[in-house]
């Protein structure tokens, strides 16, 4: 079985800190979707493609979100970004802290609060969706596809350019669009690549380096 460098213990953290990294970045991710959605300002381009689909195929949104995940991860794949344990936890852990977070807070009410919520949002997502991808232990469907055109298109920009397409599509089908739509395409990219600037453990890794498994007793 051919090993890749991310299948090592790297450097700056051996496979325990990479995992914890992962999931406490998941749980951050979460936080900042669930106030995302609760600012009802728009959700990001991902959600709103699945949200069209399921619109207009009239099919649950979970099951087109399985569906549409899996598509994503399948093409991304195939340009060598090889899915991993992050891969499974990152929707997992987000999923169920998007709806711990969201039974705890309440919408806003008046359009400052939800700016405001809003404007919270956005740090938090852009720490969690680096954190995680920076564990090197493989991308989510959004991330991996964004990821998979990096090069030649760097990830700061093709991030933005999955979720502006998702976002027509779902539009197009259907679904609503809002300000936090526009800003998750615009700008969630460039603050993901800052972040990641930033914080040497947060480094997002080459397509060739989102690997799947982690197995150090392969490293002796």
């Amino acid at each position: 079985m051919p090993r890749s460098p991310l299948m090592c213990t790297r450097q700056d953290g051996g496979v325990n800190r990479r995992v914890a990294q992962l999931v406490l970045s998941c749980v951050v991710l979460g936080v900042g979707v669930a106030l995302l959605l609760r600012a009802a300002l728009g959700s990001d381009g991902y959600s709103t493609l699945i949200n069209g689909l399921s619109l207009s195929l009239d099919v649950p949104f979970v099951a087109v979100n399985v569906v549409v995940g899996l598509v994503l991860v399948a093409l991304a794949w195939n340009r060598h970004v090889i899915p991993g344990l992050g891969t499974i936890v990152q929707p997992v852990v987000v999923g169920f802290t998007v709806s711990g977070v969201m039974s705890l807070v309440a919408e806003p009410d008046g359009l400052l609060a939800r700016g405001l919520m809003l404007a919270i949002a956005f740090p938090v997502l852009a720490v969690g969706v680096a954190g995680y991808l920076g564990s090197g232990t493989g991308a989510g469907p959004t991330e991996a596809a964004a990821i998979a055109f990096d090069p030649p298109v760097p990830f700061r920009w093709s991030y933005g350019i999955v979720q502006g397409g998702g976002a027509l599509i779902g539009w197009l089908l259907g679904a609503a669009i809002g300000v936090g739509t526009i800003l998750v395409i615009v700008m969630l990219g460039p603050m993901v690549d800052l972040v990641s600037r930033q914080v040497r453990a947060f480094r997002l890794p080459a397509p060739s380096e989102v690997q799947a498994p982690v197995v150090p007793s392969e490293c002796d």
